[in-house]
């Protein structure tokens, strides 16, 4: 996930959600046809399109949000305000089941919870309302496409710049919540690969769930018994950058990159922030997570589905690839370059082109 902060408390959460779609009546779903992997044009079935986000207190997800109706106007999609589920994975199954009550045709929605998102998948396919889901990919229920970038490669990016940067001693990944999938992905990738092909960095992990206030207190912590610490991983740097550089410089272990006492930082996201920080040797490298090519993509996906459309798995006209996932979902697993010094500059960086 990109930059998130509260994500889920489980169990109670989820019988939230699930007692929060009963209420739903049940209708017929369509069906659709085939069609290629790069896709034409979406046909001519229109209707009101509602879009979900999963938070606004990330700067990654206000440039998403910016984009959204951008976006919309360019793919001929008639989308609805954003409704901001605050975090709450109970609220955004409500959220959910208010615009299907709406009788909005398709939904893009950005899950907080890759299980309780289900429930409001569920709830979605019974009234015939094909979803495209963005950045997370859900457990089970019924998707038009997930547009996501590959989150094992993330982790696995972080790895290979620490690891050929730092070369050993103690390394930290910050996480994100394990309730996402993105957060299991990044964590298991970072993991493993520094076992396989770095073993002499001894990886420390700071679970935060996403968030600001956790990341800050458990690196405190984590700093105070580790102080030799040489590099770190954020899983997000929408919500870790700030609490992460303020916590390093509090301690006097904020040296800029070349200085002696360098911690090596790299991260996830592509924010303007990260871009900055990098120029001026704070941290050293991110993944840019297309904001831009994720709102794109989303109404794109979902306005086929609304014509009847599907896609297959394959190489896309855009760059990327359509995969099929363990659990039968289409996922279009766009590209996130990895940003350092030396293209922190690029003009084509979405990251370059917001304030």
């Amino acid at each position: 996930m990109a930059g998130r902060t509260v994500i889920s408390k489980s169990g109670a959460i989820r019988a939230a959600a699930l007692a929060a779609c009963a209420a739903l009546a049940l209708s017929a779903c369509g069906s659709t046809k085939d069609t290629g992997a790069s896709g034409g044009g979406a046909g001519d079935k229109g209707g009101k399109v509602g879009v979900i986000l999963p938070l606004l207190t990330s700067p990654f997800w206000q440039a998403y949000n910016d984009y959204v109706p951008k976006m919309a106007k360019s793919q001929g999609v008639d989308a609805l305000k954003s409704v901001n589920s605050n975090s709450d994975p109970a609220q955004q199954i409500t959220d959910v089941n208010s615009q299907l009550n709406q009788g909005v045709a398709g939904l893009v929605v950005a899950p907080l919870d890759s299980a309780a998102i289900s429930a409001g998948l569920d709830q979605a396919e019974r009234k015939g309302v094909p979803v495209v889901a963005v950045d997370v990919a859900p457990e089970k229920g019924k998707v038009a496409m997930v547009v996501r970038a590959n989150n094992t490669a993330y982790g696995e990016k972080a790895c290979e710049f620490l690891g050929k940067t730092v070369k050993s001693g103690k390394v930290v990944q910050i996480m994100g919540d394990l309730a996402s999938v993105n957060g299991r992905e990044r964590s298991d990738a970072f993991r493993t690969c520094v076992k396989s092909k770095y073993p002499d960095l001894k990886v420390l992990e700071v679970p935060a769930k996403w968030e600001s206030d956790a990341a800050a207190s458990k690196l405190d912590t984590l700093l105070n018994a580790n102080p030799d610490i040489k590099g770190i991983y954020m899983q997000a740097g929408g919500v870790y950058l700030a609490p992460t550089l303020q916590t390093l410089k509090s301690k006097k272990m904020l040296k800029k990159a070349g200085e002696k006492g360098h911690i090596a930082i790299v991260s996830n996201d592509g924010i303007p922030q990260e871009f900055e920080a990098i120029r001026k040797g704070e941290i050293d490298a991110t993944v840019s997570q297309p904001a831009d090519a994720y709102a794109k993509y989303g109404m794109y996906y979902v306005k086929a589905a609304m014509a009847g459309k599907t896609f297959k798995p394959g190489p896309t006209d855009h760059n990327s690839e359509i995969v099929k996932l363990p659990n039968g979902m289409l996922e279009d697993q766009l590209a996130a370059p990895l940003v350092t010094k030396k293209n922190v500059d690029d003009p084509d960086l979405w990251g370059n082109t917001v304030k």
